[in-house]
């Protein structure tokens, strides 16, 4: 059974478009505590963080009322937007995703996103977890936007999606039209690479 450690909406319909079985459980990590300076080492950390409070909570989450399975798989995510060696989270307001995107107008960046999956056997009488695997990479994806409108940027602030998304943009959503060309993989703009799941699922000879 796959548990996705995220409240993200955009890898739950990614899972859910691919018909990949999984449940959703948010993971309850304090991200401001990591303090890795490198951009694709704190994406990597922050996705191992999220699977593994999984496992630090399971007794508290009572997987046992979901499932009576005897081995799990935790996936942990973070995406992290790179851009001319800045990290770019979710903006705090308007006027930082209105400048964000004044800078990225016309140019390029990556969409670094850290996978963590976690290989596990589960005790369902103990509420147990034990982790058995650790499979961690990051995947980067060059995004190249078009040059925009100053009237353009203040109409797709307005709509706030910027707000909630890794860098400011959101391909499946609004933004999809201010972007040129992906090189790399397409899903991982969106926070999860499906290639690489499905190349690690079924490595562990897990049904993808």
């Amino acid at each position: 059974m796959l548990i996705l450690a995220s409240a993200s909406q955009s890898r739950k319909k990614l899972l859910e478009n691919s018909q990949i079985e999984f449940i959703q459980i948010s993971s309850n990590f304090d991200e401001a505590s990591i303090k890795e300076k490198k951009i694709s080492d704190l994406a990597l950390e922050l996705s191992f963080q999220k699977a593994n409070s999984i496992v630090l909570n399971i007794k508290e989450i009572n997987l046992s009322t979901k499932s009576n399975h005897s081995s799990i798989e935790i996936l942990g995510c973070d995406s992290i937007f790179e851009f001319k060696g800045k990290a770019f989270g979710k903006p705090a307001d308007r006027e930082e995703a209105y400048r964000r995107w004044s800078e990225m107008s016309g140019n390029f960046g990556f969409l670094c996103t850290g996978h963590t999956l976690l290989i596990c056997t589960y005790d369902p009488i103990l509420r147990e977890v034990r982790i058995t695997k650790e499979i961690r990479e990051i995947i980067s994806s060059k995004v190249y936007f078009s040059k925009l409108k100053d009237e353009e940027i203040k109409s797709y602030v307005e709509t706030l999606e910027p707000l909630y998304c890794a860098g400011g943009f959101a391909l499946e959503g609004k933004g999809g039209k201010y972007i040129e060309k992906i090189e790399g993989c397409f899903s991982n703009v969106m926070g999860l690479s499906l290639p690489w799941l499905r190349k690690n699922l079924i490595k562990e000879r897990i049904s993808a």
